[in-house]
């Protein structure tokens, strides 16, 4: 019996409680092996977001070509994205890489943290609608975020 994988794709919280960290925990409470690219790290606790670094969206995707050619995934989640480059990046590569054509892509679009933080670059929020909504098997926003996207 082969294992199943997922690749989420990500920011890091550095608190463990969102972001990679709760994804890799969940995918291996449920059996499945997990890969991962970060898309920014956070300095985060239970008391808020204290600063966002992103990445490169050229990083990013260096991170998603490097586990999907090797390990692949049967699964795709992402999260935290932060501004429309790194969006930029994943879609255009989920959009062409074969070994990402017929995975199930969940998106959450990650844009407000529970503390209030904003998360995603509100430039970035069209980007992230025009692009990856179209892709996404099923999205899953909490209401501080379905009100921002229902405007």
């Amino acid at each position: 019996m082969r294992i199943k994988t997922a690749l989420t794709i990500a920011g890091s919280d550095s608190g463990g409680g969102a972001g990679i960290q709760a994804d890799l925990k969940s995918f291996a409470a449920f059996g499945v092996y997990g890969t991962s690219a970060i898309t920014a790290i956070t300095a985060q606790n239970t008391r808020g977001v204290q600063g966002v670094t992103p990445l490169t969206g050229d990083f990013v995707a260096e991170q998603i070509e490097s586990c999907l050619s090797d390990i692949g995934a049967d699964a795709i989640k992402i999260g935290m994205l932060h501004d429309a480059d790194i969006i930029g990046e994943v879609a255009k590569l989920l959009a062409t890489l074969p070994e990402a054509r017929d995975v199930p892509i969940i998106l959450d679009p990650v844009m407000v943290a529970t503390s209030g933080a904003r998360l995603l670059e509100e430039e970035a929020i069209a980007t992230m609608r025009d692009r990856l909504f179209p892709m996404a098997t099923i999205l899953t926003p909490n209401m501080p975020e379905l009100e921002i996207l229902s405007g």
